[in-house]
């Protein structure tokens, strides 16, 4: 029994076994700032995912999140209410929908965390991820697909960071990235991301970035005060501190970057949610959908555009402006065709043929048509980590869509 129990422990040290590379992977990495064994959600799946969902749920009805009830008294009648039942059962189509989207977008996520390592070209590492999700969700223009461009925003860059084509950028060991993507199905967005990082020094800021979203999808529900939640995030992830270099930071939350209600096609729909104390009192609403999302960093906590733009999505409500030259109005037919007010980047727009087209977007941007969303960055030298989930309002309760056995 001795020899077999040493054993076992030497196996978790080392990395993955040759067995542990085949259609059921089992395989250890640093991901979410621990060890951790990394399962498929799912039996059936091979590695990389190649078994469509409809396969794998036969019947069509997509796994619930994890079910949490809606805090304070004055929400308890709605666990047993039957008119609140009642309501839940009128959106149970809508429901399928987002859980599709997200069980796509977690065994995409499991994928990525299983093949990333330092040494890999960024570029490649979102392109993987992209084909995977794209097959999974099985793409097809507007109906559904990529809700936003895979972002991998490394250390100082906080979010909003995709490879363009030309970008040679290279995952380093010593690298924190946040690995942010989602999925759709008829608009239905889900939005979710997480932290990858190689050396366990930075496992305290991981973990704070983690407690904090953690809290804030506790605290969220019907009724709730968004300053009352983004109060308890601040209070939770600066209770953090980590230690680089002989020096020790205390956590910050990111002051400028919130969490945002979703719409169909909308994935910024007029709400936020802060994630430090001092915000609006704006209630959360039945039916409502979130991004609960926060950010930790060992700089300022405060974000400023910096870097070139990958990133751009045509405005939800884009005013109409008559376009002097005709690349733009060709360009933002395109847009309009395949993308819609769905976020895109500029890797996308030329796989999809377009060339020459930078003077026409920025015409169309200086026109307030379409939003340029540059690399959001704190201090050049400090590092940050980014957690998110998405979490559907309910009638009855509250329904953490994206959530998984790895976060």
């Amino acid at each position: 029994g001795t020899k077999k129990k040493k054993k076992k422990k030497k196996k978790k040290k080392g990395g993955a076994t040759a067995d542990q590379k085949d259609a059921s992977p089992e395989i250890l990495m640093r991901v979410i700032g621990k060890e951790h064994k990394s399962r498929g959600e799912k039996k059936g799946q091979t590695c990389p995912p190649s078994v469509p969902l409809p396969a794998m749920f036969p019947d069509g009805k997509y796994p619930a999140g994890e079910i949490l009830a809606h805090p304070g008294d004055f929400n308890t009648f709605r666990t047993t209410s039957a008119e609140k039942r009642a309501a839940d059962r009128l959106h149970e189509s809508a429901y399928n929908e987002i859980r599709e989207a997200a069980e796509a977008q977690r065994q995409a996520r499991r994928y990525a965390q299983q093949f990333i390592r330092p040494g890999l070209r960024m570029i490649d590492i979102v392109q993987k991820i992209e084909a995977c999700s794209a097959q999974l969700i099985r793409a097809d223009g507007l109906k559904r697909g990529w809700a936003f461009p895979t972002g991998c925003s490394l250390n100082h860059v906080v979010a909003h960071y995709t490879p363009n084509y030309g970008d040679e950028t290279v995952l380093k060991p010593t690298d924190v990235m946040k690995l942010d993507f989602g999925t759709h199905v008829n608009g239905r967005i889900v939005d979710t991301a997480f932290t990858i990082a190689f050396d366990p020094v930075f496992d305290p800021l991981i973990e704070a970035v983690r407690d904090a979203t953690d809290t804030g999808i506790r605290e969220a529900g019907i009724g709730v005060r968004v300053c009352d939640v983004g109060e308890r995030v601040q209070e939770v992830m600066e209770s953090y501190e980590v230690t680089l270099d002989g020096k020790t930071h205390r956590v910050k939350a990111v002051a400028n970057l919130n969490g945002h209600s979703i719409e169909p096609y909308n994935i910024h729909a007029g709400k936020s949610v802060p994630s430090t104390r001092g915000g609006d009192a704006t209630r959360m609403e039945e039916g409502e959908v979130y991004a609960i999302e926060t950010f930790g960093s060992t700089g300022k906590g405060w974000v400023h555009d910096d870097l070139a733009c990958s990133h751009y999505m045509k405005a939800f409500d884009a005013p109409f402006r008559p376009l002097r030259s005709r690349k733009a109005k060709q360009l933002l037919a395109h847009i309009d065709k395949n993308f819609g007010t769905l976020a895109f980047c500029r890797r996308w727009l030329e796989d999809q043929g377009q060339r020459g087209y930078l003077m026409g977007l920025k015409e169309l941007c200086d026109a307030g048509i379409v939003q340029a969303l540059p690399p959001l960055c704190d201090k050049p030298g400090s590092y940050t980590a980014q957690f998110e989930h998405t979490i559907l309002l309910r009638p009855t309760c509250k329904e953490v869509v994206t959530r998984g056995s790895d976060y």
